[in-house]
């Protein structure tokens, strides 16, 4: 197997991910990311069934567990906090998820998990990003946002839904790969109160608007705001600045009950207010020459579909293991790469418009029909029927098997 040396621009969970892989092989990887540490941060976020399987490839299964947020099930509120349907978590390790999945986690803790069992290995180089490059059948020269230079045998972009990288290897009459779902949210961390329990809570205020509450820790819980609207002039707001959106946000919800006051109090004072447009990346192109994109910047899911840490997993797994059976024929581990794993984005890709209006209903009777069919479906135990006849894997999609990679020293 011969030996490559591997730029991977992207240090969240994607990018140390594949590192992981590919150092088991003998390559040598750097990993360059544009946050000046470790940015292990973030919202909570859910592990499915295939991105757990790699985890336990990994052997990275029983420390994810020994972190997750245990989060008990969610329920749909009215604006007096009454509980109009309460659907429990599937914790048996078995059958179809609800909105609660058996393996919830902080987004930092991932991130912290996947940088640990990998720091001895791979060289991380923070506050640094690929500003351009240029390739030949040989090498890829990178020049970095610090003015240095630097040769490889091959670059990774796993720098997110807007990749830079990904721009630079579309081809010129490409079309836009950004989809726009027509939704946006936003959310931070709050303190913790006494009232609040192990239950994720979803509030629904006619306008299509929703609030959603979680606890992850003694002392903390998030906020999660989320609206419908597909106005082309409001897809700049994430890109201004904090207190605009803050702002922005505020006044948005400014009127919505519940517990609106304090978490938009909180909003003030959090130090991890994140604001994004709802969007997927659809691409016919994942790589060019010696340049590959992984996971958000080849095909984000959206959040809406719950799926965006397993792709990255999978898609890390897929790719790490088509490069270490053929590093002598990059081009060949890219289209196998692409073959094996563009059947399973497309299946998680799928979300019809109906979808979110179902989640973010516009009008009072659109909400109190919500609440009527949650209530309706405890009452018949339909989650429980469902975990207990209907499996996990989405589609039918199976991870593949690879052979075993021995770790080099």
């Amino acid at each position: 197997m011969k030996s490559l040396n591997i730029l991977i621009c992207g240090g969240g969970c994607a990018g140390p991910s594949l590192a992981f892989w590919l150092v088991r092989a003998g390559h040598h990887v750097t990993i360059v990311e544009r946050f000046p540490a470790l940015r292990a941060t973030g919202a909570q976020i859910d592990i499915r069934d295939q991105g757990i399987s790699v985890l336990e490839r990994m052997g990275l299964l029983d420390t994810v567990r020994s972190m997750r947020v245990l989060e008990a099930g969610f329920s749909f509120v009215d604006s007096q906090g009454k509980s109009k349907g309460t659907i429990m978590a599937n914790t048996s390790g078995k059958g179809a998820q609800t909105m609660t999945f058996e393996y919830e986690i902080m987004r930092g803790d991932l991130v912290r998990i996947l940088y640990d069992a990998t720091q001895d290995s791979v060289e991380y180089i923070f506050g640094k990003s690929v500003e351009h490059f240029k390739q030949d059948e040989h090498s890829v020269t990178v020049h970095f946002s610090d003015g240095m230079t630097g040769s490889y045998d091959m670059l990774v972009g796993a720098d997110g839904q807007g990749s830079r990288i990904r721009a630079a290897i579309q081809p010129a009459d490409a079309p836009d790969p950004v989809r726009h779902l027509g939704a946006y949210l936003a959310y931070w961390f709050i303190p913790r109160t006494a009232t609040d329990d192990h239950l994720c809570r979803l509030y629904h205020i006619p306008g299509s608007r929703m609030i959603m509450s979680r606890t992850h820790s003694p002392t903390e819980g998030q906020a999660n705001f989320a609206f419908r609207d597909d106005s082309e002039e409001l897809r700049s707001m994430p890109r201004a600045s904090l207190e605009t959106q803050k702002q922005f946000w505020s006044q948005k919800f400014h009127d919505a009950g519940w517990q609106t006051d304090r978490f938009i109090q909180g909003m003030q004072t959090t130090q991890n207010f994140y604001c994004q447009e709802v969007v997927q990346i659809h691409t016919d192109t994942w790589s060019k020459g010696r340049v590959v994109l992984l996971a958000d910047a080849a095909h984000c899911p959206s959040p809406m579909t719950a799926m965006g840490t397993t792709s990255a997993l999978v898609g890390a797994y897929v790719l790490g293991a088509e490069i270490n059976r053929n590093s002598h024929d990059l081009p060949q581990a890219f289209a196998n790469y692409d073959r094996t794993l563009r059947p399973f984005i497309n299946e998680i890709q799928t979300f019809k418009p109906w979808m979110l209006r179902l989640i973010l209903p516009e009008t009072s009777f659109a909400i109190t029909l919500l609440h009527f069919f949650a209530g309706l479906l405890v009452f018949m135990r339909l989650p429980d029927l469902l975990a207990r006849f209907i499996p996990e894997n989405r589609g039918g999609w199976k991870l593949p098997e690879y052979p075993p990679v021995e770790q080099t020293e």
